[in-house]
């Protein structure tokens, strides 16, 4: 399986693509630099946590060097072609960008701070400034690595909170996380039901106002390691059985066990499971147990204002 390159790995295949002195729509020269990079559809398909193409986002991160070193030239909004410059980096620079370290050394004099415009008329700027080093990574994607990173902490806390909570709460909160999600509508159709002759299941989900369309979960609070097992989705799907109910959706706080997962994939009847690791991760993807802490806003140059 390939991986997707780091950014200057892009900067050969791009330039030998312009070589040609034609003018390249962007996406055309996008695809062009993957063929030359052999990506794969898996490597295509990696995505960041935003859901933003990876490879899409380093080859936009690689153009924004290039076009900052002026070896490329944009014809006209999302159209590039080669300059002299790039021509002669091209030569001078026939075996690529393999590391972060030579691109850096290249490209570091085009990444110097522009000077805050009260400080210009106070300040001499002298040739023996230490320029920025060109970014290793694209300061974006290091933001959407970090907040993954800040998410898993988050949803280590939040299996902690689950696993230790009385078993009410937890029946309550995954009746909350799929309302969340937008299941029961706008109307918010969903309760728990759990407890004395519950029948199995422990909440439903009504998709229409009379109800005549049901989801019925079944919740277990388990502590890490404790597996659900085949036969408690046995169990599960013969509570739905009882209800006339052919879809179900068991959640636990724990996992499942290798069999539990073949049979309720062989059987007609619908279950989907959900174990510790995907409901933390849908607590936090709809906001259910959790807060934005903080908001931190990208802007980027618009286009339209220009023309």
């Amino acid at each position: 399986m390939i991986t997707v390159p780091i950014w200057p790995e892009f900067i050969l295949p791009v330039l030998t693509c312009l070589s040609d002195g034609e003018t390249w729509p962007v996406r055309e020269l996008r695809a062009a630099s993957y063929d030359a990079l052999a990506l794969d559809e898996t490597a295509r398909a990696e995505v960041l946590p935003s859901g933003e193409s990876r490879a899409h986002n380093r080859f936009g991160w690689t153009i924004s060097h290039i076009h900052k070193a002026r070896w490329i030239e944009r014809v006209v909004r999302g159209q590039y072609r080669i300059t002299d410059d790039g021509r002669a980096a091209l030569q001078t620079y026939a075996g690529g960008f393999h590391d972060y370290q030579l691109a850096s050394q290249v490209l570091d004099h085009f990444w110097d701070k522009p000077k805050p415009a009260a400080e210009l008329g106070s300040v001499t700027l002298s040739s023996t400034s230490e320029p920025t080093p060109a970014p290793e990574v694209d300061p974006v994607e290091l933001i959407e690595d970090s907040v993954a990173t800040l998410n898993n902490s988050v949803a280590i806390e939040l299996l902690d909170r689950l696993r230790t909570a009385d078993p009410t709460f937890f029946e309550e909160a995954v009746v909350k996380v799929l309302l969340g999600m937008g299941y029961g509508g706008a109307e918010q159709r969903g309760r728990r039901i759990g407890g004395t002759g519950d029948g199995g299941v422990d909440g439903v989900i009504d998709q229409d106002a009379l109800g005549l369309d049901q989801i019925y979960i079944q919740a277990k609070r388990y502590a890490e390691g404790n597996n659900v097992s085949r036969e408690t989705i046995q169990a599960f799907v013969g509570a739905l059985a009882g209800k006339g109910a052919s879809r179900g959706v068991f959640i636990t706080s724990s996992d499942f066990t290798l069999g539990a997962t073949s049979y309720a994939n062989a059987i007609p009847t619908r279950i989907i499971l959900i174990n510790g690791a995907r409901l933390a991760s849908l607590m936090i993807q709809y906001r259910v147990g959790v807060q934005t802490k903080q908001v931190y806003e990208v802007v980027e140059l618009d286009e339209d204002f220009f023309e």
